[in-house]
């Protein structure tokens, strides 16, 4: 390894995602994981009247800066991701009902998932990132959903929009516009060319 490059664990994912960790493992990515925590509704209240590509942005930023703290020298990526659909904003699903509910709303309209993603080091946020994509889901039946609910159960309950578009989600939709990695969560494409930039992983 070059002397340039920081080596593992001084890269560090501030999150408790299984996808995000996944999608920077599959990059061939070495990093640690520690989630930070962070009471997300209380940033969301904070922060409630912010452009809502902003607002993801520093909920990533508030992950990242409080591990940054407790690991210093360390670059830690913080990510966040939040749905809007026709002005309102919506949080991961509470329970099925909820989740139901939500996807009633969501089917045959478009909805917006806002992406942010940060990198901090030492308590200081070093890099920032925003990028959004707009899905529409078709205007399935109540049979349908009921059919998608049974089969996926409570795994629609991690994800804003209550899908995942590898798995039985995709039949959810007619049209999707935007990044693969930015629909995932996590903006792959450019936090790669950062971390080349900073010498953290080979150019």
């Amino acid at each position: 390894m070059s002397a340039n490059i920081l080596p593992a664990p001084s890269l560090v994912l501030a999150s408790g995602s299984a996808v995000r960790a996944t999608l920077l493992r599959q990059a061939g990515i070495r990093f640690a994981v520690q989630n930070s925590q962070m009471d997300e509704d209380a940033i969301k209240e904070r922060f409630a009247e912010s452009d809502i590509d902003e607002l993801a942005v520093k909920l990533a930023a508030a992950k990242a800066v409080a591990v940054s703290e407790e690991r210093p020298g360390a670059i830690v990526i913080g990510a966040d991701q939040i749905l809007s659909c026709e002005g309102a904003r919506f949080d991961k699903p509470g329970d099925m009902e909820e989740a139901r509910a939500n996807l009633k709303i969501f089917h045959g309209r478009t909805h917006r998932l806002h992406s942010g993603i940060v990198l901090a080091q030492s308590g200081e946020i070093i890099w920032r990132h925003s990028a959004h994509a707009d899905l529409t889901m078709r205007d399935f039946s109540d049979a349908f959903l009921d059919d998608y609910l049974s089969s996926v159960g409570n795994k629609v309950l991690t994800s804003v929009g209550c899908y995942q578009l590898e798995g039985p989600g995709i039949q959810l939709f007619e049209n999707i516009s935007g990044d693969y990695f930015t629909i995932l969560g996590l903006p792959l494409l450019p936090l790669l060319v950062e971390l080349r930039r900073r010498k953290v992983i080979p150019e």
